[in-house]
């Protein structure tokens, strides 16, 4: 079943769909095809949709509330995010970032003005929040990080790389 804002938006000429965003789709292609096979067929009908831009704030994007209230190294990533935000402790948001497979790609140290980020949360077949997201029983998420996303890049797999998916968000404190 695809949901309704899927079917409208193909049925006006919008983004092309994404069936992996049903769960119940996805649950039904992964019992019959191997893991590797399932992903580059996801990956592949993420990059044909593209970024959905639905919720581009990282603090607030329906996709992550699993991620947000996961703690590591004493902090949840919610914390993390508000201290980014704050301006706080800047030496360790990195380190913080990284143990759920997110790199800071560019942040406003300006103190005078609002601290922005930009945020790279990896979607690839090795990616750190997938454990995170199998755990709770919700396999297609990067489909639906995807659709909340802001910008997606893949990159596609080299003879010596496997192929590597980024979803971008940002932190956005300015009006």
């Amino acid at each position: 079943m695809t949901n309704k804002k899927q079917q409208s938006a193909g049925a006006q000429g919008g983004r092309p769909e994404n069936p992996f965003i049903d769960g119940a789709f996805y649950d039904r292609v992964r019992d019959y095809t191997e893991r590797d096979a399932t992903f580059s067929k996801e990956l592949k009908a993420i990059a044909d949709r593209g970024a959905g831009k639905e919720s581009t704030d990282a603090r607030f994007a329906p996709s992550l509330e699993l991620l947000r209230g996961v703690v590591k190294k004493g902090v949840s990533l919610n914390d993390m995010f508000e201290r980014i935000v704050m301006g706080t402790e800047s030496g360790l948001w990195e380190p913080w970032l990284a143990a759920f497979g997110i790199e800071l790609r560019g942040v406003s140290y300006g103190k005078t003005e609002p601290r922005n980020a930009r945020l790279a949360l990896d979607i690839s077949l090795g990616a750190k929040a997938n454990p995170l997201f199998a755990n709770a029983g919700i396999r297609n998420w990067r489909s639906l990080v995807a659709e909340d996303c802001a910008q997606l890049q893949v990159e596609k797999p080299t003879e010596h790389a496997p192929a590597k998916a980024y979803a971008i968000f940002f932190l956005e404190t300015g009006d």
